[in-house]
């Protein structure tokens, strides 16, 4: 029996960017908790803010720490599971791109994508002082990203910024929040063949089922 700390407590609701998480559960492939939360008062109680004082999903408590953010939390397991091989070592050249693709996706597409849906984006001649610059640059620039994934983003091996930068690219396409690309449709398509994102999604569609 290993120490109880070590158990991964998984916070989420199945319709928030939990999704991202679970996929990255699934593909470390160790056994997790997962405790649903509601929208509302649950996410407010005194017992989750002490986890997330933002009142938000998703969040993992693991080893006594607690982590939030998709990004951060998809980059903490891959380093603290290395055996499932899903974030380039330490030495690893490739670990430049895998943290630049990886934060690019938490970054500025996050922040155009919004933005643009809300009718917030920086008019034309403020475009320097954003970290996206235009939609048009985020959008482009993702396009390069996912055609250049061969198929994934370093190349023959996948790792967390192919779970946290491809689902931006599955939700854009789906939601239609992205201009429609050959590259996202191509990768998209690549990313949905994964057993593990698979199981993730037939486990959280299920909680969304009338029980």
């Amino acid at each position: 029996m290993g120490d109880t700390t070590d158990e991964i407590v998984f916070y989420t609701h199945p319709q928030s960017r939990g999704r991202i998480v679970r996929w990255m559960l699934e593909e470390v492939g160790q056994p997790y908790r997962t405790e649903v939360l509601g929208y509302g008062e649950s996410m407010k109680s005194p017992a989750y803010l002490a986890i997330n004082p933002m009142g938000k999903v998703p969040a993992i408590v693991h080893r006594v720490v607690a982590v939030t953010e998709a990004a951060a939390i998809c980059s903490y397991l891959a380093d603290a599971f290395p055996r499932a091989g899903l974030a380039p070592a330490q030495d690893d050249p490739l670990r430049g791109s895998y943290f630049r693709w990886l934060f690019f996706a938490a970054g500025p597409v996050e922040a155009a994508v919004s933005a643009k849906a809300f009718g917030l984006l920086a008019p034309p001649d403020k475009a320097g002082t954003v970290g996206y610059g235009s939609f048009e640059q985020m959008a482009d620039t993702l396009e390069k990203a996912a055609a250049g994934a061969a198929p994934w983003l370093l190349g023959e091996r996948f790792s967390a910024a192919d779970v946290y930068l491809g689902s931006q690219v599955l939700w854009g396409t789906m939601f239609k929040t992205l201009p429609e690309r050959e590259a996202f449709a191509g990768y998209g398509e690549r990313l949905r063949a994964r057993p593990a994102w698979q199981r993730a999604a037939a486990l959280d569609d299920a909680l969304l089922s009338p029980q």
